[in-house]
C-alpha cells in the first residue's frame, strides 16, 4: 500500500520521528521516499543521519513533491503552517494530521481543497512501537486512505477507528493516559522503597507489573474485572489491597482525569482547530 509513495512529515519532534522510525524499520517505505521537515536544524540534521531520509526547511516544498503528509506540527501552529502549504497542495495527496484538537474540516478549510485528511490520536509509546492509535476519516476520505494511515500507525503499535467526534475522548483516554501510568509506575516503585525494596529494583518491578498486566488483558481477551477476581484470593494481600484503592476513590480519580484531559482537548480544539 506505501510502495513507491512518498511520504513528508511536517514537524518531526518526537511524535513524527517516531512514525519516520517505525515505517524504516518496518520497512514500509524507503528511506529515501521519507522527506522531515523541522525548525530545529540540529535536530533535523540528526533524523538524517539515523534514517537516511532526505530533509528539508521549507515545507511548502516536502509537501509539493509528496504522495502523503504527515502533520505533526503543534496545535498552535496548524493554521499559519496549513496556510504555508496550501498553494503547494494536490486533491490527490493523502494528509494524516497527529495535530490533537486539530479536526479536518479545519485543515480542509485552510488548504482550500477537497484533499482527503485522516486524523489521529496516537501517545507516546509509539517511540518503542507500542503506541494506542485511533485514526478517523474526513469528509473527502475513504476506506483507501483509512487503510493507508491504518498501516502506517500499525508499524509503531495497535490501531482502532473510530468516527472523528471521539477523538476528543481518546486524547482523553490513551492520549494523556501514558502520563496517568507513570504516575501509577513511580507510586509503586515509591511504595516498594518505603517497604525496604531498592529504588532501581521497585522501579524495574514496578513497570514490568504495568506491562505484563497490560499485556494479560490484551493476549487473553479478559475483563480486567475477571483477571482481578482470578488473583484475588479469600483473605490474601491482593483484595487487601483492592480495598484500600476502592476506599480512596482510585477508580473515581481516574474516570475524572479522562474527563478533565477530554474537556481540555475539546478547548484546544475550540481554540486552534474549528
Amino acid at each position: 500500500m506505501l510502495k513507491d509513495r512518498s511520504i513528508a512529515v511536517l514537524g518531526a519532534g518526537h511524535m513524527g520521528g517516531a512514525l519516520i522510525g517505525g515505517l524504516v524499520r518496518g520497512k514500509l517505505v524507503s528511506p529515501k521516499d521519507i522527506t522531515a521537515t523541522r525548525r530545529n536544524p540540529e535536530a533535523l540534521e540528526e533524523l538524517r543521519r539515523k534514517w537516511d531520509i532526505h530533509t528539508a526547511s521549507d515545507s511548502r516544498r516536502a509537501v509539493k513533491g509528496a504522495d502523503i503528509v504527515i502533520l505533526a506540527v503543534k496545535p498552535q501552529g496548524a493554521g499559519a503552517t496549513l496556510d504555508e502549504i496550501a498553494p503547494a497542495c494536490r486533491k490527490d495527496q493523502l494528509f494524516i494530521s497527529v495535530m490533537a484538537g486539530i479536526q479536518t474540516s479545519f485543515i480542509n478549510a485552510r488548504l482550500k481543497k477537497p484533499c482527503p485528511v485522516v486524523r489521529a490520536m496516537p501517545n507516546t509509546p509509539v517511540l518503542v512501537d507500542e503506541g494506542a492509535t485511533a485514526i478517523a476519516a474526513g469528509a473527502h476520505a475513504g476506506e483507501s486512505d483509512l487503510k493507508t494511515a491504518e498501516t502506517i500507525f500499525k508499524a509503531v503499535g495497535r490501531v482502532e477507528v473510530l468516527p472523528e467526534n471521539l477523538l476528543d475522548a481518546v486524547t482523553g483516554l490513551s492520549g494523556s493516559g501514558p502520563v496517568y501510568i507513570y504516575m501509577v509506575i513511580e507510586a509503586l516503585t515509591d511504595g516498594g522503597v518505603k517497604m525496604g525494596i531498592p529504588r532501581a529494583v521497585a522501579a524495574r518491578l514496578a513497570a514490568q507489573t504495568v506491562y505484563g498486566a497490560a499485556k494479560l488483558v490484551l493476549e487473553t481477551g479478559k475483563h480486567p474485572a475477571i483477571l482481578k477476581d482470578e488473583v484475588t484470593t479469600p483473605g490474601g494481600t491482593a483484595i487487601a489491597a483492592v480495598h484500600e484503592l476502592e476506599s480512596k476513590g482510585l477508580r473515581t480519580v481516574l474516570i475524572d482525569a479522562v474527563v478533565t484531559a477530554t474537556k481540555r482537548s475539546k478547548e484546544l480544539s475550540d481554540l486552534f482547530g474549528k
